[in-house]
């Protein structure tokens, strides 16, 4: 079976509407960078966001042991 190329696969796509200062800071972020348009900036932007772990709740907050090994790190750099 032969694997589709990356141009085989269809992707669909839709309409995202961004107001005009945001698009126009993103044309000055993106200017001399290669990148082609303001949608493949964003799209790249999400794409990192999207793709890093979401936090879980329950490592927002630092189990007791944990916390005292902080504190104990902190008091040795003299805070």
């Amino acid at each position: 079976m032969k694997k589709p190329k990356k141009n085989d696969i269809k992707v669909k796509y839709g309409t995202i509407s961004l107001p005009i200062p945001l698009i126009e800071k993103i044309q000055k972020r993106i200017k001399g960078t290669g990148m082609p348009s303001v949608s493949a900036y964003v799209s790249f932007v999400l794409r990192q966001i999207l793709s890093s772990p979401e936090p879980d709740d329950k490592n927002k907050v630092l189990e007791k042991e944990e916390e005292s090994e902080l504190i104990k790190r902190l008091r040795i750099l003299g805070y």
